[in-house]
């Protein structure tokens, strides 16, 4: 069976949708409807229901996806060790939201390059459902991403616990709505922020990436939700204060797999991300955080 066939089943059967599966593979509408057809013909039944709404999997089609999951995933574990660079005895694929690469994933990446040398990396950065699919198609082994939504046939193992806080510029510790900053830290921190704060709903910027939020926090003022950890180094020196009576937020960060895959590759990876996790094995890299030197404004000539 041509994998493309199993590729686009999947695709099709992760987003109910034919046209979504055409913009995200790149193809036409024909060319997905014509994939699944062939697939259907091959296994003499229908695998979606389709009408107005999209596209739903059948009986036949529900009990397929594990065998396609298992399909791409044997495909693609026997590209990568037909293709390993020379002195690597594995490989692994691995991604992750941006937000989580500085520090976390590169302390990760520099733990790999001192404990498992003989393993090659491909490492990859996309927005978080991205990130499901692909573990889910079998064309990444492992994501880390901050809570994610489950999935059939996906393992999501906790790695780091993290909190929310808001902190605030202002020596008193008050928030200005005209310089609150918002930081996006995915829909749960969302919908918990519109309950808790109705008030800073509009805020005038927002940044989807917490370090260079609070560079821009720490450079010209204000406030914001900042991670506990991260946030704690500026709070003891008074450049940042808590801001009182706010609530916190989880924030937590989660590996995920598919459940087939468990070999000593996989374990000694999901070792070394709780082992940085952990703050047990961390090469120490000089992650720096500080406020930006002022400018002179532009003026009009």
């Amino acid at each position: 069976m041509d994998i493309n066939l199993a590729r686009t089943f999947l695709e099709v059967a992760a987003n109910g949708s034919f046209i979504l599966t055409a913009e995200r593979m790149h193809l036409t509408q024909t060319a997905v409807s014509a994939r699944i057809r062939t697939l259907e013909e091959q296994l003499g039944r229908p695998l979606f229901v389709r009408n107005k709404a999209g596209a739903r999997l059948t009986a036949a089609g529900e009990r397929f996806v594990r065998h396609a999951t298992t399909l791409v995933q044997v495909w693609e574990r026997a590209r990568q060790q037909i293709a390993l660079p020379a002195g690597r005895e594995d490989g692994i694929s691995l991604g992750g939201e941006l937000s989580l690469w500085h520090p976390f994933l590169v302390d990760w990446l520099i733990w790999m390059n001192q404990s498992c040398p003989e393993i090659a990396i491909r490492s990859e950065v996309d927005i978080p459902a991205r990130l499901l699919d692909r573990v889910q198609n079998g064309s990444l082994d492992l994501a880390v991403l901050y809570s994610p939504p489950p999935r059939a046939g996906l393992v999501s193992e906790l790695l780091l616990e993290e909190k929310l806080i808001m902190v605030t510029t202002d020596p008193d510790g008050e928030v200005d709505p005209e310089r609150y900053v918002y930081v996006d830290w995915g829909p749960h921190f969302l919908i918990n922020h519109q309950a808790a704060h109705p008030e800073l709903s509009n805020p005038a910027l927002s940044i989807s990436l917490g370090p260079l939020a609070l560079t821009y926090v720490l450079s010209v003022g204000g406030a914001g939700y900042f991670r506990a950890g991260t946030a704690q180094p500026f709070i003891a020196d008074g450049r940042l204060q808590r801001v009182k009576d706010t609530p916190e937020f989880s924030h937590s960060a989660y590996v995920v797999y598919a459940t087939q895959r468990d070999n000593g590759t996989m374990n000694r990876v999901r070792h070394g991300l709780k082992a940085v996790a952990s703050g047990s094995d961390r090469p120490g890299l000089n992650h720096t955080i500080a406020a930006r030197p002022a400018t002179p404004p532009l003026t009009a000539k």
